[in-house]
């Protein structure tokens, strides 16, 4: 971030932290989700299961980047951001087909949203 004020960096890090911890929930809820499904199931809950895994892995690694306090690689930070929202989205598709995966497909929603958000605070 280049010339901020003091209310745009306060902006900045409370929607990192939002992310963060946006993250950090996706990733429980995912996690939590895939592990119901046996591997191999039908194709929609193995689809399901695979997504939830892998946005779990990603989640988790971008709360990782966004809580590292010498993170000032900006276009690298987005890159992590955008790839994380992306993840959450098509996992928040995949949880939509399955019956009683709502709660994983919310989390996802949020956490992508919380992105968007944080995205924004970037130059």
């Amino acid at each position: 971030m280049t010339s901020t004020t003091r209310q745009e960096l306060i902006r900045f890090l409370e929607d990192r932290f939002a992310c963060a911890q946006a993250c950090t929930e996706c990733a429980h809820a995912c996690a939590l989700r895939a592990s119901l499904v046996e591997p191999g199931g039908a194709e929609e809950q193995e689809r399901a299961r695979r997504k939830g895994i892998m946005c779990a892995e990603v989640c988790d690694a971008t709360c990782r980047v966004l809580s590292d306090q010498n993170s000032a690689d900006e276009a690298g930070l987005r890159l992590q951001v955008e790839w994380c929202r992306t993840i959450c989205l098509e996992s928040a598709q995949a949880f939509d087909r399955l019956p009683g995966a709502g709660e994983a497909g919310r989390a996802c929603r949020d956490c992508a949203r919380a992105c968007t958000a944080f995205l924004d605070t970037l130059t």
